[in-house]
């Protein structure tokens, strides 16, 4: 049996992982109105991954005997002065997202629940790699801002992933 704290806290971050695949998906609805299909095609991919973070506590709460109460998602924002710009901003959604799941597994010891924050533990694993990722986006982009050139290649090796 689940927590009522903890319950509530999962429920919340399901509503978080859904909204992050909202806005990826508008930043990626952004980069095809740039005629940008690799950069809208990573973006599509990190949408997939949200929805299957949100579904992974989903089921976690079903497991437990939980209940999911699925909350309103707000508006994510459309536009974004650049291609660096758009990217900065998984970043920063990214380490939100990352201090959110450290307040899950704080309420996970708070509370005694170990399956928690085994299960926690995962996603803890998933943001070092998510930051790492948008990071590693960012420093070519503005290697390219730098230069002037790559926007295309870069594109076409984003449009490569999964």
């Amino acid at each position: 049996m689940i927590s009522e704290a903890m319950q509530d806290a999962i429920n919340e971050q399901i509503k978080h992982e859904f909204y992050s695949a909202y806005m990826y998906l508008s930043i990626a609805a952004f980069f095809e109105a740039k005629n940008l299909p690799g950069f809208a095609k990573w973006l599509r991919v990190q949408f997939q991954e949200e929805q299957a973070h949100a579904l992974k506590f989903y089921d976690y709460l079903i497991e437990r005997n939980g209940r999911v109460q699925l909350g309103a998602l707000p508006q994510p924002p459309v536009e974004w002065d650049g291609n660096l710009e758009a990217f900065q901003a998984v970043l920063e959604h990214e380490q939100k997202v990352t201090g959110l799941i450290y307040k899950l597994y704080e309420i996970a010891l708070k509370q005694k629940d170990y399956a928690a924050q085994i299960m926690l533990q995962w996603f803890i694993n998933e943001q070092v790699e998510e930051e790492k990722n948008a990071s590693d986006i960012i420093e070519q982009l503005l290697l390219i801002d730098a230069r002037g050139t790559a926007v295309l290649m870069l594109d076409h090796q984003l449009g490569k992933r999964g």
